[in-house]
């Protein structure tokens, strides 16, 4: 595992400019798309709509959910639908997470973490791997969390270690850090921790 780069006590703004500066480099490197995906859950939807505000060239901007609910886009707890919501009336490309996607290595993979240590929707339930040969899979949460009772598609983990850049965002919960910090220092076997473990590229984490 590489370094992780904290950063302790980041606004919704700091994080959103940390973002449009990564985004803009990406630009500038070539020509074509800048593909990165983005995570559900309620910590990053305000740092989205802070972002999409940001002056980029959102029409080479491709955005992909992590992970999803299986339900219509148009339900509220669709994460397609609120990153839709948010980045197609600036002018970039939303894509929809279905196991027949190919998956495009990614510039940036942007996560969030669960304080049971899931990231995307890999709960540990679902035993997730860094050789999972699967690029996108369906699952089960067990526990359902119950502000979210269903089924679950999710990118795996070779798919997010294709990224070249990750990003954690914790919200401010010390329950989740103390988790994350355990997981940097191999104390336990969460999803978490068997991402960083297998982690090369750079990883910054907003506490």
């Amino acid at each position: 595992m590489t370094n992780v780069d904290i950063i302790e006590n980041a606004d919704h703004s700091a994080i959103a400019d940390w973002l449009e500066n990564r985004l803009a480099a990406a630009l500038a490197e070539g020509e074509g798309p800048v593909t990165i995906t983005v995570p559900g859950g309620s910590t990053p939807f305000p740092v989205m709509e802070l972002l999409a505000k940001r002056d980029l060239d959102w029409s080479r901007i491709v955005i992909w959910p992590g992970d999803d609910r299986v339900v219509d886009p148009s339900h509220e707890a669709s994460n397609e639908g609120r990153i839709r919501a948010i980045f197609e009336p600036v002018g970039a490309e939303v894509t929809a997470l279905t196991v027949m996607e190919q998956v495009p290595p990614f510039a940036l993979a942007w996560l969030g973490m669960g304080a049971d240590g899931h990231i995307a929707s890999l709960f540990p339930n679902t035993d997730p791997q860094a050789d999972d040969p699967r690029a996108i899979v369906r699952l089960t949460p067990d526990p359902l969390p119950p502000e979210a009772p269903f089924d679950r598609i999710s990118l795996t983990m070779p798919s997010i270690l294709s990224a070249g850049e990750l990003l954690f965002t914790l919200g401010g919960s010390a329950e989740k850090r103390a988790v994350f910090d355990a997981a940097v220092a191999g104390e336990n076997d969460l999803p978490i921790a068997r991402l960083l473990a297998a982690a090369r590229q750079k990883v910054t984490c907003f506490a």
